[in-house]
């Protein structure tokens, strides 16, 4: 089979997946619904109790895991693409801790104390964050070189799970609220918060996307890169922007979910290659997969209680990524 028509079938199965994973979720929970109820609820407007569940409850949570799967699944992608470092991630460079200082500030000193009110502190802070990785890593001779943008990133996340620390032990009425977000989870979020992220969203996609080429040329290093005339400083302030809308956003909205941007990019290389114009789309789509499927199990494993997304993520990323490693399959 022809390389491009290999990856366009991988991507269809990817979108297949993801439809199977969306109606997993509005199914499966505390209460069952079955998969035709739910298709009434949602094409044919049914009434019912079950429907009510599903159109006031499973439709909000499943739509921001969707947004969130895809958000850190493409930040995630770029930055490794970015920095040549196959570990890299919105959670390893700092960018997510960014977002968690932002709500913790908003709740010990801005008196925010409601989800769609963390998205803008959790975003500014998430960019603030980025923004000093990279004038960290800019200084000094050879730029913003891959190992200086991940020790710049390094550095800040220390500095700022240091502030969080601090905040936290002064101000302990904001403990339990903070640490209710910080484990990453889809459940008790309202429709509104998909309403305050999606814009973000899309504009990081479209940044990311602009820059695509860009990071493939990257990938054969600096040198090559602008040999093939691409103006790296630029293809690295785009996507980090990019890279940095996407990651406030997702986090604002569901919290610092492990994992999603760490193995899903890998996943994604294994299954179309290195060419980022087709390892940013499988990724957005594999990783509300994952999140979905992890959401969804989180809620079935120790009924009538939940495990959150956060913590289930985890769990199943591990073995695929020891699988892909054990396999030599990642790409570096």
């Amino acid at each position: 089979m022809r390389v491009p028509v290999r990856r366009a079938a991988v991507l269809t199965a990817a979108v297949v997946a993801l439809l199977l994973a969306v109606l997993l979720s509005l199914a499966v929970g505390a209460r069952a619904v079955a998969p035709a109820a739910v298709l009434d609820a949602l094409l044919h407007g049914g009434h019912g109790d079950a429907a009510e569940v599903v159109r006031g409850m499973r439709v909000p949570r499943t739509a921001i895991g969707v947004l969130v799967g895809a958000a850190l699944a493409v930040a995630g992608t770029v930055l490794q693409g970015m920095t040549r470092n196959p570990i890299a991630d919105p959670g390893i460079l700092g960018i997510s801790q960014g977002a968690a200082v932002g709500v913790v500030l908003a709740i010990a000193f801005a008196g925010v104390h409601t989800l769609t009110g963390y998205v803008w502190w959790a975003f500014a802070g998430a960019g603030l964050a980025s923004v000093a990785g990279y004038a960290i890593a800019a200084g000094g001779r050879g730029g913003a070189t891959p190992v200086k943008l991940a020790l710049g990133g390094a550095a800040i996340n220390a500095l700022l799970v240091s502030v969080t620390t601090a905040v936290l032990t002064t101000r302990g009425s904001a403990l339990d609220e903070f640490r209710f977000w910080q484990v990453g989870s889809l459940s008790g979020r309202d429709a509104g918060i998909v309403g305050r992220i999606w814009p973000f969203l899309l504009v990081g996609l479209v940044l990311v996307l602009s820059v695509a080429r860009g990071l493939d040329a990257l990938a054969l290093g600096e040198d090559a890169a602008r040999g093939l005339g691409r103006n790296v400083a630029a293809v690295r302030i785009v996507g980090g922007l990019g890279a940095t809308v996407l990651t406030g956003a997702g986090v604002a909205a569901a919290g610092p979910v492990a994992f999603i941007g760490l193995a899903v990019p890998h996943l994604a290389r294994a299954a179309v290659g290195g060419d980022h114009r087709w390892v940013l789309p499988t990724a957005a789509v594999l990783g509300p997969v994952m999140l979905l499927v992890a959401d969804t199990l989180g809620r079935i494993v120790f009924p009538p209680s939940e495990v959150p997304a956060g913590v289930m993520t985890a769990l199943i990323g591990v073995p695929f990524l020891v699988v892909l490693v054990r396999g030599k399959t990642v790409a570096a």
